[in-house]
């Protein structure tokens, strides 16, 4: 079966198109008399319910990155790339019982707004720049490319003849709902975006794993790739393996992992804002919760078809001929990891649940890029042009001010994407980078919340030091980068601690944040639930160290 879609195909794609654009406008409209706040826009009129927000966290987080990225990486790493979904379940719930009860208490709608509370404007501000940067530069044009390489492979013949029009398209899609409703157009159409991307995975994993064996079948599939490819099975990889540089071992369990994960789902912008639009503190943790659980199913729909993929390449005895698997994969930079999932869906996925499938891997993309639109206009509106631009606006300014400054982003963002060329496992090289920068500003948030003696003079010289030190550990030839992130966010806590002590001489700073342990006290049921996780993730680790 080649990549072309199927008139079937094309109208299933087409009824899921219309579906989340009628959806998105639909709750966007504005109520009879009743513009629209700039509480409504940029928090969904803080009324999200739980299941709203944890299915619009993970519709926000799965994107190209990791259908594509992280399936490529499964390819040519094997299952330790799972540590970053199922190390993130963890990492949830710490965000969920420590960081959000000091943020909604705030009545924060922005994470740089933290900043200006806990420090000064002027630190806020830099941030605000550096992260619309990320945003617009490396988050919203990789998603775009990586997006559009998989709907080239599945659509087209997949020599990047479509990769243009893909950009394009995703982006007005994207673009034609969240401009115009804000986070209430991205939120609710993330509940039907979670649920096709969950079936539409499940769909293509099962696919593959029929078509793995002579035989066929599921469980036979499953056994045989865990038979034949035990590497690929390893969690904590040793320092013999060629991939250790990028998952060193045990730091993925109590090491630069950590860094990683709560910088993402802690201080993230497009992430953490669904978050800061619940209903209630309760509501906004049971959400997380319920996101934790979710994650913890992911990588069944990203690593695994990845290690099928490695399999089929491999073709070892046991193993289904496929015709023009080998060259699949080769390209005149030698393996091409990030074509496994687009290859499974052309080759396995039938007429009619293509289009379900090709749905659902659109769903991952443009909700991303919806949720990475909404959180840039709201850093860029709340931050820059309020306090700088127009301190009298009204809320029609603001908002009409988030809806071209979204449009900006997104012409900016197809412009750079086609010049990314190709990424080698592009989900490690998206972390890899991002990390340089993201350990120093873990740390001035981390020192922020929890240490009522940091100063600002201190977070600004810890934040400038941190790319230093930064830099200096990546000229260290074959130096882990996640041992680079640990290290550079400890040093940095210490340059805060050190130069806020010089500066202080152990005083408590003026917007020190007072907490005890009635801040932290969560549910029943968010604790029932927590460690629910926490045994699963125990049992998994155990079973696939």
């Amino acid at each position: 079966m080649n990549g072309n879609l199927s008139l079937l195909d094309y109208i299933i794609f087409a009824a899921y198109a219309v579906l989340i654009l009628g959806v998105g406008l639909w709750v966007s409209r504005d109520k009879k008399g009743h513009q629209k706040s700039a509480e409504d826009y940029f928090l969904a009129g803080k009324s999200l319910p739980w299941w709203a927000i944890g299915a619009s966290l993970i519709a926000a987080n799965i994107s190209a990155e990791q259908f594509i990225g992280m399936s490529g990486s499964g390819f040519a790493i094997g299952l330790a790339i799972a540590s970053y979904e199922w190390m993130a379940a963890f990492t949830l719930i710490i965000v969920g019982k420590y960081f959000l009860p000091v943020f909604i208490e705030k009545g924060l709608y922005t994470i740089p707004e933290f900043i200006e509370k806990r420090f000064s404007t002027n630190l806020k501000s830099i941030l605000a720049v550096f992260w619309i940067a990320l945003f617009v530069f490396v988050n919203l044009t990789s998603v775009l490319y990586l997006g559009a390489k998989a709907i080239d492979t599945v659509v087209g013949t997949g020599d990047g003849s479509m990769i243009i029009y893909s950009i394009i398209g995703l982006a007005m899609f994207a673009a034609a709902y969240s401009l115009w409703g804000g986070l209430s157009a991205v939120a609710w159409t993330d509940v039907i975006q979670v649920v096709l991307l969950i079936i539409g995975g499940l769909i293509t994993t099962y696919l593959a794993l029929d078509n793995v064996t002579p035989e066929g079948g599921v469980m036979a599939g499953l056994k045989h790739i865990y038979n034949v490819a035990p590497d690929h099975f390893q969690m904590i990889l040793n320092k013999d393996h060629l991939e250790y540089i990028n998952l060193p071992g045990i730091a993925v369990l109590v090491g630069g992992m950590w860094v990683a994960n709560l910088y993402y789902w802690g201080f993230n912008q497009y992430i953490i804002q669904r978050t800061l639009a619940a209903k209630s503190l309760r509501e906004s943790q049971k959400g997380i919760i319920f996101a934790g659980f979710l994650k913890l199913i992911v990588p069944l729909i990203v690593v695994i078809p990845g290690i099928i993929a490695y399999v089929m390449y491999m073709s070892p005895d046991g193993t289904a001929t496929i015709d023009g698997v080998k060259e699949a994969f080769v390209s005149a930079d030698g393996i091409n990891n990030d074509k496994a999932y687009p290859w499974l869906i052309s080759r396995f996925v039938p007429v009619g649940l293509k289009g379900l499938v090709l749905a659902a891997l659109s769903a991952a993309i443009v909700s991303s890029l919806a949720s990475m639109l909404n959180s840039t206009a709201t850093i860029f509106t709340m931050d820059i042009y309020r306090p700088y631009i127009n301190k009298r606006a009204t809320d029609k300014q603001t908002v009409n001010t988030g809806r071209i400054t979204a449009f900006v982003a997104i012409v900016v963002a197809c412009i750079i994407a086609p010049n990314l060329g190709t990424l080698p496992q592009a989900f490690q090289f998206i972390q890899e980078y991002t990390g340089i920068v993201s350990p120093g500003i873990l740390a001035v948030f981390l020192m922020g919340l929890f240490w009522r003696w940091a100063t600002n003079r201190a977070a600004i010289i810890g934040v400038v030091i941190s790319m230093f030190i930064a830099g200096g550990l990546k000229l260290i030839p074959d130096f882990p980068w996640m041992h680079q992130m640990m290290i550079t966010c400890v040093a940095t806590m210490v340059v805060i601690a050190f130069v806020s002590y010089l500066q202080n001489r152990w005083m408590v700073d003026d917007k020190g944040i007072a907490i005890d342990r009635k801040t932290f006290t969560t549910s029943t049921g968010f604790n029932i639930a927590s460690y629910v996780i926490l045994i699963v993730l125990t049992l998994l680790y155990v079973v696939f160290w």
